[in-house]
């Protein structure tokens, strides 16, 4: 049986192409393989800008090497070899949509993973940058080292924010192992 259920990065998608426009500005937090980075792209077309962040230069250039064989843009997408937490030193206008998918890198060393004391700041520069209607999504993996930890934290973090936003979690229950999950975190205002 096919299941109709999607998995938690496409429903992260599905959720972000409700907001983003073309012309709009982007954040890929977590540039990892570039998947993410592609589809910002995608949403955002040529007049749109996508900022990228991650710790690991194989991980950019994996994404620049992804948005090439895609026929992507490449010139309207600036990626920056440093923690996500560090996205105010370089992002100074607001932004529509921020992409988390936490973890480490598929196909590199397990042992870099995003943490507590690097997301944290990371959400709350992107909630202060993200313009009023925008979206915030957040893929985190409860099942390696360190994994539920974070996970624990982000939650903790998106159920203590104001009435200014809205909060959505999504998870796969009744699974072998821990199951992804997503937060969908969104700034009241500015219509949809």
């Amino acid at each position: 049986m096919k299941s109709v259920l999607p998995r938690p990065t496409e429903l992260a998608r599905t959720w972000i192409q409700q907001v983003l426009r073309e012309g709009d500005v982007a954040i890929d937090a977590t540039v990892g393989n570039g998947h993410d980075t592609l589809f910002l792209a995608g949403c955002v077309g040529a007049t749109g800008r996508v900022i990228g962040f991650d710790i690991q230069q194989s991980a950019i250039e994996s994404a620049r090497n992804l948005l090439r064989e895609n026929g992507a843009m490449v010139s309207n997408v600036d990626f920056h070899c440093m923690s996500h937490a560090k996205m105010p030193d370089v992002v100074t206008s607001s932004v529509r949509a921020v992409m988390f998918n936490l973890g480490y890198l598929p196909g590199a060393d397990h042992s870099l993973i995003t943490k507590v004391a690097e997301t944290i700041p990371a959400l709350l520069a992107a909630s202060s940058l993200l313009s009023a209607g925008g979206l915030i999504t957040i893929v985190c993996y409860p099942g390696h080292p360190g994994g539920e930890e974070e996970m624990r934290a982000v939650i903790e973090w998106a159920s203590n924010l104001d009435s200014g936003w809205q909060v959505a979690k999504y998870e796969k229950l009744g699974t072998l192992k821990l199951a992804p999950v997503l937060l969908g975190i969104q700034k009241s205002g500015g219509g949809v």
